[in-house]
């Protein structure tokens, strides 16, 4: 029955109607005071997403507008995806650097930070339950913070030793399975050795380098920068 056929028969039973008007103020007060969800526009575009590269010089080698970040947020960019790149790369870093600056990078538009530290450590012979301690400090500070890691693996040359060396190459792996983190098995692969690759030093990449590592990254960046 219609509110309107309800009124004659409200109008015969005058004792009710102050009873059922109460009702309905404060049934209509009940659902204003109630706060409403706002609309979201359909279409809106997504909002841009960053990803913070946390390197040592291999990430800013030959120069920043032309390293692998660089060429990674290019390739970001002619495939349409919304997601900058954040170079923080420093050269002479290492992984307990990366600890102590890690912190006020991970904002809260990060969705991935890409990890690729280590090479100087090797380098010095860190000891390498202090660079797996650094590196899982890392990871689990992202994902506390629900931002996905892209691990970068390191090799060392064998300056310390054999065993240092393989040591060294075994955090890797090891870490990524523990964080179930996917790992780009090594960063300098196609690179390191490779003339024309790397600047004079023969150390540190050129351009035609930083374009090889971030082919190199891409297939495991990808999937990150892609996924809903």
């Amino acid at each position: 029955m219609s509110s309107f056929a309800l009124i004659p028969v409200l109008r015969r039973r005058t004792a009710i109607w102050p009873v059922l008007a109460a009702a309905l103020i404060i049934a209509a007060c009940r659902s204003s005071s109630a706060p409403t969800a706002p609309s979201v526009a359909r279409g809106e575009p997504a909002a841009v997403r960053r990803i913070v590269v946390l390197g040592d010089s291999l990430a800013v080698s030959p120069s920043p507008d032309r390293s692998f970040p660089s060429e990674l947020q290019a390739r970001i960019a002619r495939q349409g995806l919304r997601w900058t790149v954040t170079n923080a790369g420093i050269s002479g870093d290492t992984t307990a650097g990366g600890l102590r600056r890690v912190d006020p990078l991970l904002a809260s538009d990060v969705g991935v930070l890409v990890v690729a530290l280590g090479a100087n450590d090797g380098l010095r012979g860190i000891d390498v339950s202090t660079i797996q301690k650094n590196l899982s400090a890392i990871i689990d500070l992202a994902g506390q913070r629900s931002i996905r890691v892209l691990l970068c693996g390191m090799e060392t040359p064998p300056t310390h030793g054999w065993d240092y060396t393989v040591a060294f190459h075994s955090v890797f792996p090891r870490l990524a399975q523990q964080f179930a983190a996917p790992l780009v098995p090594f960063l300098l692969a196609g690179v390191v050795l490779t003339p024309d690759l790397n600047g004079p030093d023969g150390i540190h990449p050129n351009a035609a380098g930083a374009q090889r590592i971030a082919d190199t990254i891409w297939p495991y960046l990808e999937p990150l920068v892609v996924q809903p």
